[in-house]
């Protein structure tokens, strides 16, 4: 399946738009050409344009974290799936996507990453993830226990060759031996190490981000809860202005009061929305394969056949991001910080995309009034016409 796209040709200015920013919301307009966002203004346009009736214009949404969808796997590497699961989250608003893998054989993690590297070169994908396989087997969630050992530098080291230069996160224990040095070589090799799917201590996972440890890996989930005399891992990662914490906000892996304690805490500068999607998103109930375990989907809700664990999520991120203003309290401004801006910053692409000003990427997502999904441009192209 191809993705496919209204193209733009010449300059066009998008009139008649409420901009919402980090600083606020603004009746104006924008224009648009080779790609980029060229002017933004407030008030009425200078020149006549699309007119997009009042809705709301916002940032293309980034996300981190995600495991495929539409019938697509990235950790199987196939690339024409792949494409399908791009499709799909791009309909849904999101123009930047990092594809996660998960725990496997190395010699399947590093051919997989080699496939989707072509994915990346093409600029469908913002990079590759390897969730494990240097995690916990006692909070390895819908990871095959069999797959998982100690972390290596010298055997990632080869997992980044791999990826040849698309490898952009590696989640990995704080507590295993090997993991600090791992984090290291992850760090100095341009890849960002995320704390996740571990049971380490309050003290060790302070380790693990003195290594270089920058992000933690959908909080709360698959790690030990929050204790008045253990603090353990969600103290660790909370409290340190370095860390920027990943929330999978579906109503599910996640009570919405703890998602609101976590972004009071870190404030949006700091909270990534992810959706940790997986090969069952925007498809039917059923069961569904993540990586070599069977998955369950009921209801929308992706648990282990064997065990039961919750197996990533059939989330999209403009789903994320109506919840995050309804169900949370987040005001626009906000909703966008979290699934545009900061993860665009964790990317190290702030200066590309994540908002909506004169020099970036012209990606951005239409909103009707009640946030659902009216039009998505990226890169200047309509993947969807309002």
């Amino acid at each position: 399946m191809s993705i496919s796209a209204s193209h733009v040709t010449g300059a066009v200015t998008l009139s008649d738009a409420r901009i919402v920013g980090p600083d606020g919301v603004h009746d104006g307009w924008l224009t648009i050409e080779d790609g980029r966002i060229t002017h933004v203004g407030q008030g009425p346009a200078p020149r006549d344009g699309h007119s997009l009736g009042g809705r709301h214009v916002v940032p293309g949404f980034v996300d981190i974290h995600n495991h495929g969808g539409a019938g697509g796997s990235f950790p199987t590497g196939d690339q024409e799936t792949a494409r399908d699961a791009i499709a799909l989250h791009q309909r849904h608003g999101t123009t930047t996507l990092v594809a996660s893998l998960v725990s496997g054989p190395i010699p399947s993690l590093a051919a997989a990453a080699s496939s989707l590297a072509d994915l990346c070169e093409d600029g469908l994908l913002a990079g590759i993830h390897f969730e494990g396989p240097y995690i916990s087997k006692d909070r390895c969630g819908a990871h095959d226990p069999g797959a998982l050992h100690d972390p290596s530098p010298e055997e990632f080291a080869g997992l980044v060759k791999a990826g040849r230069g698309h490898v952009r996160m590696l989640t990995i224990a704080a507590e295993l031996p090997g993991a600090l040095d791992t984090i290291r070589e992850a760090v100095a090799s341009g890849v960002i190490a995320a704390i996740g799917h571990s049971d380490a201590t309050f003290d060790q996972t302070r380790a693990g981000i003195e290594a270089g440890g920058t992000v933690a890996t959908h909080l709360y989930n698959a790690m030990p809860a929050l204790g008045h005399r253990a603090p353990g891992p969600i103290a660790a990662l909370l409290e340190d202005e370095r860390v920027t914490v990943e929330l999978i906000n579906d109503g599910f892996h996640v009570h919405p009061a703890m998602i609101k304690l976590a972004f009071d805490v870190a404030g949006p500068g700091r909270t990534a929305l992810i959706t940790d999607a997986m090969v069952a998103t925007g498809l039917s109930d059923g069961v569904y394969q993540l990586g070599a375990m069977d998955v369950d989907v009921t209801n929308g809700q992706a648990r282990l056949v064997e065990g039961g664990s919750i197996a990533g999520s059939t989330l999209t991120m403009d789903a994320a991001f109506r919840r995050a203003v309804r169900e949370v309290g987040l005001t626009l401004p906000e909703a966008v910080q979290v699934t545009a801006t900061t993860p665009a910053r964790v990317l190290g692409l702030s200066d590309r995309l994540g908002t909506i000003a004169a020099g970036r990427f012209a990606d951005l997502v239409v909103l009707s009034s009640d946030l659902e999904v009216d039009g998505v441009m990226r890169r200047g192209i309509w993947i969807t016409e309002p």
